[in-house]
């Protein structure tokens, strides 16, 4: 055991939080050296540490990623030779360490020519006679392309939405154009009778005053189309906020409003007094509800004009016992086959001649990641309707 006094202070001021040890380098630590041998042979890094953070035993599988033989590690204290990233404090982490018995977890290493790795790394205590912490095996295994890829795809995804958006966008310029020009026309033909009141021996103040608090308005009014835009058209990062899906309907309806009116659509909204708040990105829920008003009024694109009504619904539901918000877009279109209802959300799959097969995956991509759900229901009469629901955000973490 051991018994000086000098080793003990070692242990407490290890800086590990745990008590402190009156066990020698025991038996099961040597036996727990001799098992890590067996498994010498492997690609994943093993090594065994000390309560002090000291190596006791390197493998191959350790040498060969970090660079290092064992002869140069042993005897270091491991994070200091590889200079370890933690996701946490290490006070938090050797405390789940000592609860449990073990820990897993992402590390980012540097190996000895300065290059860094992620690795998946999984940490078991072993205890001596007493039980307490007597040594540490520590498996690491390389996941540095793995995690690239990840981030690679991330990065994909988030272009193939980028260009969707604005692809929708697209299917919408005649009403943007439109939404613009109306208030700018206003300005223009207030600043006109301004003019033309001033000129006159006796200026009508009242009435200049009041072509000009209309200019202010329609230049306001323009400017909010403006932002709109630029919003949705934007590569814009997840910014969680809270918002009344009321607002998000308003902002949607504002830019399809010409659309819808070219189309003969007539559009109907139905929200709940109850309707809760959520937390969420404005812009990638206006995303998600400007795709699925654009389907709606595609979808009924054939049906007659006096039965082309497209529905937006907002309630207070319960689901899985956890309260939260529910929007949905009715339509009165051609429908969808029983056999399109789950491929419409497949990457690709698409009903329309020259769609992309995006928007709908990009779509539950985003409300999954609100923690949401996304999906369609035949309409008891003619049409579909899409609906999603989001977490009350009195329930959603920030």
């Amino acid at each position: 055991m051991l018994k000086s006094q000098a080793a003990k202070s070692d242990w407490r001021e290890s800086g590990s939080g745990w008590p402190a040890s009156t066990a020698s380098p025991s038996a099961r630590q040597h036996k727990l050296t001799e098992q890590a041998r067996l498994l010498d042979s492997t690609h994943d890094a093993i090594f065994v540490r000390d309560a002090q953070d000291r190596i006791t035993f390197w493998n191959r599988g350790a040498a060969e990623l970090y660079g290092w033989t064992g002869e140069e590690a042993v005897g270091k204290v491991s994070h200091q030779l590889m200079q370890t990233i933690f996701p946490a404090p290490l006070e938090k982490i050797n405390a789940e360490l000592l609860r449990t018995g073990r820990w897993e977890g992402e590390l980012v290493h540097t190996k000895r020519d300065g290059t860094q790795v992620i690795v998946a790394s999984r940490w078991s205590m072993q205890r001596d006679k007493q039980g307490l912490p007597a040594a540490i095996l520590e498996t690491n295994n390389n996941i540095t392309e793995q995690k690239r890829a990840e981030e690679a795809l991330r990065q994909a995804q988030a272009e193939l939405a980028h260009v969707t958006r604005v692809t929708t966008l697209g299917e919408l310029a005649a009403s943007i154009a439109h939404e613009v020009n109306q208030p700018l026309t206003a300005v223009v033909n207030n600043a006109n009778a301004c003019l033309d009141l001033l000129p006159k021996g006796a200026p009508n103040v009242e009435e200049v005053r009041e072509a000009l608090a209309e200019i202010i308005d329609d230049t306001d009014r323009a400017s909010a189309v403006i932002i709109r835009v630029r919003q949705l058209a934007k590569r814009s990062p997840f910014e969680k906020s809270l918002l009344d899906l009321r607002d998000v309907v308003t902002d949607i309806l504002a830019l399809a409003r010409y659309e819808s009116a070219a189309r003969r659509i007539t559009i109907h909204t139905d929200f709940s007094e109850e309707l809760p708040p959520v937390l969420g990105d404005r812009v990638q829920l206006q995303q998600v509800l400007l795709n699925l008003v654009v389907n709606g009024m595609d979808a009924m694109d054939t049906v007659e004009e006096s039965k082309r009504i497209l529905i937006i619904c907002g309630r207070r539901e319960t689901r899985d016992g956890m309260p939260g918000a529910l929007l949905s877009v009715q339509d009165s279109g051609t429908g969808l086959k029983p056999e399109e209802m789950d491929r419409i959300f497949e990457a690709f799959y698409t009903t329309k001649p020259h769609g992309m097969g995006m928007g709908l995956a990009i779509s539950r991509t985003i409300i999954e990641a609100h923690g949401g759900l996304l999906w369609a229901e035949p309409n008891q009469g003619p049409g579909a309707t899409f609906l999603f629901s989001l977490p009350d955000a009195g329930n959603t973490a920030p």
